[in-house]
């Protein structure tokens, strides 16, 4: 075998489908010789897959949504004792410097 011949299987599979049999209802482009329809089709394509991607959606359950809410409470609060901290010791180094 030549290194420009390409192979069997790279053949085969740089073919696409000549119907559109094998490709899902919602991964198919809108279609229609109408451009009215094509553009309601599409519509109606996009809240198909969103609702798709919906259904996809893992929620937490209440001791995850629970811990996760208390860990951005302390991480937040955190966050504001160290920016007022902050804040104070540098209005007393101004005052101490312009006082």
């Amino acid at each position: 075998m030549s290194v420009t011949e390409p192979s069997a299987a790279a053949a085969e599979r740089s073919t696409a489908p000549a119907d559109h049999s094998e490709v899902p209802l919602r991964e198919r482009k809108a279609q229609g010789s109408n451009p009215v329809s094509r553009f309601f089709n599409s519509i109606v394509l996009f809240l198909q897959q969103i609702a798709d991607e919906l259904s996809k959606v893992v929620r937490p359950t209440r001791e995850e949504l629970v811990s996760y809410t208390l860990v951005v409470l302390v991480f937040v609060g955190a966050m504001m004792a160290f920016v007022f901290g902050l804040d104070q010791l540098f209005s007393r180094l101004i005052d101490l410097v312009f006082g």
